[in-house]
């Protein structure tokens, strides 16, 4: 049975429980000692039982163990044999039922995520205390979600709860975190520039093809532009939703008929690639955006506007016709 309570003003709760009524456990798998830690603490934290904290080492090939409801893992690098690993784990959490967090860097997000993608993964970017709080309790509600039929109806309310609450304390952790490295001032773990380099596109695909209706890109790139110049007169987290940002990025990349891989566009979208990285799904989830495998180089991923995003972004520029706000 699932348990939450309030005590004071600060969220207190039992973790949640499996069928034998001990804490749903956690396995956390990272090589790097500092990050093990935190995920420990912060799993803790959550009301979790840690099953296992250990290096990489033990998840590869042949050292066959038990696993926890959820498995976290930290894979800052994308060679073969991190990748070979993330591919064995995936395919046995998708067997399995449980649930997989994988933390990793900007510079292995596509292959790492490519490597993963069939555990369904809450994927983070060197995430701060705060948004491996939250990877825990979108975890936690996607295990409750494929184990629904396991739930009594008290359970499931017991989950959201849960989750409200984990939520809750990340975002009161939230103006705690510090001691990370590569944190700035405005407590993002990335600090990206937002001159117009930053809406990096790739080189060497076949060029898609221009989408008629669309406008002409350099008037989507004034636009671009015109946002981005906000930042030099107002504090960035005023402007966090980063969802127009991916939009009008998609918009004249297709026009221009450029492919925009994944860090790409998280970097293109102003904001930590962990915020982007949701933002990117909850877009693919509604029909907006889709994702495309490089066939080239199956280590990469783009992302680009589905035919409903196309239509959308055509009709939402010819509707503001020629006024020098539309975009903006």
């Amino acid at each position: 049975m699932l348990q939450a309570k309030l005590v004071g003003e600060a969220p207190s709760y039992e973790g949640p429980s499996d069928p034998a009524g001990l804490p749903m456990a956690v396995s956390l798998f990272a090589d790097r000692p500092h990050v093990r830690a935190a995920m420990r603490d912060d799993a803790e934290l959550a009301g979790f039982r840690i099953m296992q904290a250990n290096g990489l080492g033990l998840l590869e090939e042949g050292a066959a163990r038990a696993l926890g409801d959820i498995v976290a893992v930290d894979a800052p690098a994308a060679d073969a044999p991190t990748l070979a690993m993330l591919e064995r784990v995936s395919q046995r959490i998708a067997r399995s039922g449980a649930k997989l967090i994988v933390s990793t860097t900007i510079g292995a997000l596509e292959p790492v995520m490519l490597a993963a993608r069939e555990g369904d993964p809450v994927l983070l970017v060197e995430p701060g205390r705060a948004e491996r709080m939250v990877a825990f309790g979108e975890a936690l509600a996607g295990l409750a979600g494929r184990r629904v039929r396991e739930l009594s109806d008290d359970d499931r309310v017991a989950v959201i709860r849960l989750v409200e609450r984990v939520t809750t304390l990340a975002e009161r952790l939230d103006g705690l975190v510090g001691e990370g490295e590569g944190v700035d001032a405005s407590g993002s773990a990335f600090a990206f520039g937002t001159g117009q380099g930053a809406a990096a596109r790739e080189d060497g695909n076949a060029a898609l093809a221009s989408i008629p209706g669309l406008p002409d890109p350099r008037r989507v790139r004034a636009a671009i532009r015109k946002r981005q110049m906000r930042m030099r007169f107002f504090e960035p987290s005023l402007f966090a939703d980063p969802a127009w940002d991916i939009l009008l990025d998609l918009t004249a990349a297709r026009a221009e008929g450029r492919r925009v891989s994944v860090t790409s566009l998280c970097i293109a979208s102003g904001v930590p690639p962990t915020t982007a990285l949701r933002w990117i799904g909850q877009m693919v989830d509604q029909g907006l955006l889709q994702r495309e495998e490089d066939r080239i180089d199956r280590r990469r991923a783009f992302i680009a506007l589905s035919d409903t995003g196309v239509e959308a972004m055509a009709r939402y520029f010819d509707a503001a016709g020629s006024c020098e706000c539309a975009g903006i």
